[in-house]
């Protein structure tokens, strides 16, 4: 498992950047009123760590048991029946995909699976019918008729399901879907932040980093967690490698 998925925060609690948004994110879930969410900013960011989080923090443990599905939806698109073939990320209580990846096609996916959602969804602990999440990626990339029928069924459905959106650009997002949403900046994090994070994984890995190394990492990220990780975990691999050679010599 790379270290970008190993050490990924499951928990709010556990976020080391963005704390202030997490805890944020965690007062939504306990006063038991999450509205659908737009989450924006650069790749790299997090974006897809807070809201992993954040689904476990609405449905515990069931969250993380995701299964993969090829699925293809018949939809109805007028004088005729499309098949489309689409990968979905589902538990429980939340399905995600990218339905851009269905291209000019993108509004029938929005429209079918948030309608299947609303007829199956999960009954709580009190007995009660719950709601389902759906996380919809690069929202920013669907066309403008997939948009606005993402607007319509966000009313329609609202009762059974909530949406959570997620982008680079919010500025490519219609204004009537923004409106829809609590918008939430995920800012590229700190090189200190970077630091922080890549220091909490060497000390787990038993690492010795030398002085300034995690800085340099951080300053060559280009403010991307991600790459940052990936860059560490590159350095590890070649030092292991360069040892290895040595020791076969």
């Amino acid at each position: 498992m790379l270290w970008v998925d190993k050490y990924r925060p499951k928990t709010l609690d556990n976020i080391t950047a963005h704390q202030h948004i997490a805890q944020n994110l965690k007062k939504l879930v306990t006063e038991q009123d999450c509205p659908h969410l737009l989450f924006y900013g650069p790749p790299g960011s997090g974006k897809k760590t807070l809201i992993m989080a954040l689904l476990r923090q609405m449905f515990g443990p069931t969250a993380e048991k995701v299964k993969v599905e090829n699925k293809t939806w018949k939809v109805d698109a007028g004088s005729r029946t499309l098949d489309i073939e689409l990968t979905t990320l589902s538990s429980t209580n939340h399905v995600e995909l990218n339905p851009s990846d269905a291209g000019f096609q993108d509004r029938y996916i929005v429209q079918e699976i948030i309608k299947e959602m609303a007829k199956n969804r999960p009954i709580d602990t009190k007995g009660k019918k719950g709601f389902k999440v759906l996380v919809l990626n690069e929202v920013d990339k669907l066309s403008r008729e997939a948009q606005h029928s993402l607007r319509r069924t966000m009313e329609k459905y609202s009762a059974y399901c909530r949406l959570i959106l997620c982008c680079n650009s919010s500025s490519k997002v219609t204004e009537a879907i923004r409106s829809r949403c609590l918008n939430v900046r995920i800012n590229a994090p700190t090189e200190e932040e970077i630091v922080k994070v890549l220091e909490l994984i060497g000390k787990k890995e038993g690492l010795q980093l030398p002085s300034g190394f995690a800085a340099l990492i951080a300053e060559k990220s280009n403010r991307s967690l991600r790459r940052a990780i990936l860059s560490f975990e590159t350095c590890r691999v070649q030092q292991l490698s360069f040892i290895i050679l040595l020791i076969d010599q």
